[in-house]
């Protein structure tokens, strides 16, 4: 679900981290009946090297990936970090993490994860968060691995749908094109969109009528590798919407937003009234965007350091929005629902 800002932390630890660090005031911007102007983000985890992936568990736990670039992280092996807004505590759920980025919980409460490349796992794995037991579920496609799954959604019906870019990592991009996949409840995959740019962030809007998808072609397919300053074509930076049918094929519709010549989104979340939170890494005015689905402007929530994804939280903090940026976690009150999966009883 990212283009990563690598940021090496030395002395990271695996015990429990306290939460609540002070910021800079950062000023919240447009209708105040989607993000309060007076809301302020919230620090609650600073250790981290790329975080990303943000997930709600069922109890109300937040899981979060920590993306440790072997090239400029001394070979840490990936992490995947668990935080408990009651304790406000932080702690090491997964290591090695198959190099996960995007995070998701099904309907019956299991942990889905997209691994990367950069000797990660190149797949898709689905972890029992009450045996601790995990199983790949996608892993090859016409028998060839894929490029490096980033981020995954959910529909109503249990559908798995997964970009598969190419950002990092010295193995072979075997795949002939960045796509979107389609892995159904048979464990059948298929590719189902192939015109999207370079995939990243994935979302499912609440009427299951459409289908969101980041492109963030950053113009290579290994940006941990090469000299520093190395002159890059980016290609369609843009957040796009495709219509999602009931067979779960996937049709382009529009350009909701194009970011050109800027650094596009990453990852993206939906609200109950189906506006979308979309991580946007602008260097130059980074933060969270809030759209309506159309793609009018409502709110904007300024960041410290580019985002990377973003989540809301279960039960009584639907109204709380989770946020990676950097190597950290933040979160901030919001004035809406976040939609989250229905549960199986």
């Amino acid at each position: 679900m990212r283009v990563w800002l690598f940021l090496l932390v030395l002395g990271l630890g695996v015990g429990p981290i306290s939460a609540q660090t002070p910021l800079p005031a950062q000023v919240v911007s447009g209708d105040p009946s989607v993000v309060g102007l007076d809301a302020r983000l919230e620090q609650v985890f600073g250790e981290g090297f790329a975080t990303g992936g943000v997930a709600v568990a069922t109890d109300g736990a937040v899981y979060f990936s920590d993306i440790t670039t072997t090239s400029r992280s001394g070979m840490q092996a990936g992490f995947i970090w668990r935080f408990d807004p009651i304790t406000r505590k932080v702690t090491l759920f997964r290591s090695p993490s198959g190099m996960a980025d995007g995070l998701r919980f099904d309907s019956q409460g299991r942990l889905l994860a997209a691994e990367g490349a950069d000797y990660g796992g190149r797949c898709l794995t689905r972890t029992d968060m009450k045996t601790g037991k995990a199983e790949i579920i996608a892993g090859l496609f016409e028998g060839k691995p894929l490029n490096s799954p980033n981020d995954l959604t959910i529909d109503a019906r249990g559908r798995i749908y997964f970009s598969d870019p190419r950002y990092a990592g010295h193995e072979a991009v075997e795949q002939p094109v960045m796509g979107v996949y389609r892995l159904d409840l048979d464990g059948s995959i298929h590719r189902l969109i192939t015109d999207a740019g370079k995939p990243n962030g994935l979302c499912i809007s609440p009427d299951q009528r459409t289908l969101y998808v980041v492109s963030n072609d950053n113009g290579t397919t290994a940006m941990d590798q090469g000299p520093a300053g190395l002159p890059l074509h980016k290609g369609r930076m843009a957040l796009l919407a495709y219509n999602l049918l009931p067979d779960g094929i996937a049709k382009f519709r529009e350009v909701l937003f194009d970011y050109y010549p800027q650094d596009g989104p990453d990852g993206l979340a939906v609200d109950v009234e189906g506006n979308l939170y979309v991580a946007v890494r602008d260097a130059i005015r980074p933060g969270i965007y809030v759209y309506s689905p159309r793609g009018q402007d409502l709110s904007y929530i300024p960041t410290p350091e580019l985002p990377s994804n973003v989540a809301f939280g279960r039960g009584a903090d639907l109204r709380t929005l989770y946020i990676t940026a950097g190597g950290k976690l933040y979160r901030i009150k919001v004035k809406k629902d976040g939609y989250q999966l229905p549960q199986l009883p």
